[in-house]
């Protein structure tokens, strides 16, 4: 079908993510035009990204990669950032992490929650990591969790309710996989300004910092829907 604008009448979000800078690669682009907006936006990492620098420990890289995320939702408007703290690189797709993110959920009461892919590839080549693909799935799992009392009743013990006001989940989809695109030709500066607080990161891949792609990927799915610069994402409705 015809891939449509992503629906805006909404006022808070919620994003869930495996890692630090998995929001950067896109999608904090189309966040600042929200955040541009008016709408609030919290993001959630389930893990603290420790195990992505080759040549530093975890108990070092943890907490820098930390401080980079906080530094790096700020730029593009996000004030609130919190930390699961589960394993890096070994996240389980399963009942703990479905009640956790359940949690947050019933916590935040968003509209909209905001989360990564879960196919198992990308554009049908290249593999979608273990941690991305178990965390968008159990996102998309603990959305309707948050929304029934009687699963993970530990919660209401917590006096978290229910809360079912979710509109809709969304995942960043390059290429035939959206479903609705966003047009982030006045924002796109701030995404590539918020992945470059990723210092550390990119130092320990060994690369320099060159944020060419991120502007042709954009500029390509812009040029489908008619816009400078445009995301595509895949919307599940609940």
């Amino acid at each position: 079908g015809a891939v449509e604008a992503m629906p805006e009448r909404w006022d808070s979000a919620l994003a869930v993510v495996a890692h630090p800078d998995d929001l950067e690669y896109g999608t904090a682009s189309a966040i600042a035009r929200w955040t541009s907006q008016g709408k609030t936006i919290r993001y959630v990492m389930v893990a603290s990204g420790e195990a992505g620098i080759d040549g530093m420990h975890p108990d070092e890289a943890g907490p820098l990669r930390e401080r980079e995320e906080v530094a790096s939702a700020k730029v593009v408007g996000v004030d609130e950032v919190e930390f699961l703290r589960y394993k890096d690189g070994v996240i389980e797709y399963g009942l703990p992490l479905r009640r956790d993110i359940a949690r947050v959920i019933r916590r935040h009461k968003p509209e909209v929650v905001i989360t990564q892919g879960y196919g198992l590839t990308r554009g049908g080549v290249s593999l979608v990591m273990a941690d991305h693909r178990v965390v968008g799935l159990a996102t998309l799992d603990a959305v309707r969790d948050a929304a029934n009392r009687w699963i993970f009743t530990e919660l209401l013990d917590e006096g978290l309710d229910p809360w079912n006001g979710v509109q809709f989940a969304c995942s960043s989809a390059g290429g035939p996989g959206a479903t609705h695109f966003v047009d982030v030709s006045d924002h796109i500066e701030r995404g590539v300004a918020a992945l470059a607080e990723h210092k550390a990161y990119f130092e320990g891949l060994g690369r320099p910092f060159d944020p060419t792609w991120m502007y042709e990927r954009a500029k390509g799915t812009g040029e489908r829907f008619g816009c400078q610069y445009a995301l595509g994402f895949s919307v599940v409705r609940f």
